[in-house]
């Protein structure tokens, strides 16, 4: 859920409020105006203009110049989750105004407040902000608040409080309600191995005309390749029409695939669709769900040359808490292009053993990456270019 936390502007939300009355009210019979524009407004909705001037004497001097503000250009904070990272750390993941982190000096502390009505344990943030520079209005703030001690170890339960501010001085902020946690909810044994899944999936926004067959086809390659201890996090920024939908749905049922539904993320102009925000919310959400957590694109397919397998990799990774892969073109020889052949008849067979050519748009069918006995008929029926 994305939240938006106004700033305590009451004059702007006071006149807000008024314009959405408005539009659902018809004026006082008593009410009256000379401009059509505003006839159909009731006498109580005053715009911020004129509460400024009835508020505002004129100067003196008429050499003396105001400035009149008229409302926010973005938002100090707009939070998208909280999570616990282990006993003593939490990460909130959001938004904020870009020129603010880029210009001034916005910070941020945490606060645990228990419910069992003891004093609160407070600690100073730190913030990170992992979209290298690429925010456009909005940049992406992960702020961590790390405790002495495990906050609530009694298992009360309790809430944390962000508390962000405007600008250097502390006599402006916001208090934002971040995470609860029910009594008797916090459990240790979820933030140390065994986890649930061996390989996790966090894919960035999907947003555009996706195909339907190339997400079917993606996503049983990359199901056979992590194998049947892996899960799956898609994110729908717009992306997932009925037809992505349907084709992923009985992943769904299946429980190997989960999607977010993360349409609201539009009204904040960020990078990409908000791609560094979400995949820095995929990462803490499911931070201990898994060993090994993957992010590449659906029109990247992920390929281990000289019959390496996944495990034989990771383990020589075993001490690194990460690594990149190389990224490499496919080469449009392996692709199948005759667009007039039909090939869907082998592809309940085969999805499971091949990739899909990113060369030519996604447009072609890669070889199979192991021969079995219908590699044979494969090749009998279509030759490559």
């Amino acid at each position: 859920m994305v939240i938006w936390n106004l700033q305590p502007y009451y004059q702007n939300i006071l006149s807000a409020t008024a314009r959405c009355s408005a539009s659902n009210s018809s004026p006082p019979p008593s009410s009256s105006s000379s401009s059509s524009s505003s006839s159909s407004l009731p006498i109580t909705a005053t715009s911020l203009a004129e509460n400024k001037k009835l508020l505002t004497p004129k100067p003196a001097d008429p050499n003396k110049r105001l400035f009149y503000a008229y409302g926010n250009a973005a938002a100090l904070f707009v939070q998208m989750g909280a999570y616990r990272g282990g006993s003593r750390t939490f990460a909130v993941v959001g938004l904020a105004s870009k020129p603010l982190h880029v210009y001034g000096h916005p910070w941020y502390k945490c606060e645990w407040i228990s419910n069992n009505g003891s004093s609160s344990i407070r600690s100073k943030a730190y913030k990170m902000l992992p979209d290298w520079g690429y925010g456009r209005v909005y940049t992406v703030v992960v702020v961590n608040c790390t405790f002495g001690v495990n906050p609530n170890q009694d298992n009360a339960g309790g809430k944390l409080i962000l508390y962000a501010y405007y600008g250097e001085s502390p006599k402006r902020y916001e208090k934002i309600t971040a995470l609860e946690e029910e009594p008797g909810s916090y459990d240790e044994t979820k933030y140390r191995p065994p986890y649930q899944y061996e390989y996790l999936y966090c894919g960035s926004s999907l947003y555009g005309n996706l195909s339907a067959a190339r997400m079917r086809e993606w996503m049983s390659y990359h199901a056979w390749f992590f194998g049947p201890s892996s899960h799956f996090v898609f994110h729908d920024a717009g992306g997932v029409s009925a037809e992505v939908k349907a084709a992923l749905e009985p992943w769904v049922q299946a429980g190997r695939v989960t999607v977010q539904e993360i349409r609201a993320q539009a009204e904040y102009d960020g990078y990409y669709y908000n791609q560094f925000l979400i995949v820095n919310d995929c990462l803490h959400r499911y931070r201990h769900a898994a060993n090994w957590t993957f992010y590449f694109d659906v029109d990247e397919y992920i390929y281990l040359p000289d019959g390496n397998s996944l495990e034989s990799v990771l383990k020589e990774f075993s001490n690194n808490t990460q690594f990149t892969i190389e990224q490499n073109a496919m080469s449009s020889v392996l692709c199948l292009n005759d667009s007039s052949r039909d090939y869907s008849r082998y592809l309940p067979t085969i999805l499971s053993l091949l990739s899909v050519c990113i060369n030519q748009g996604l447009s072609s069918l890669i070889l199979p990456l192991l021969v079995l006995d219908i590699y044979n008929d494969f090749l009998t029926d279509f030759s490559f270019q």
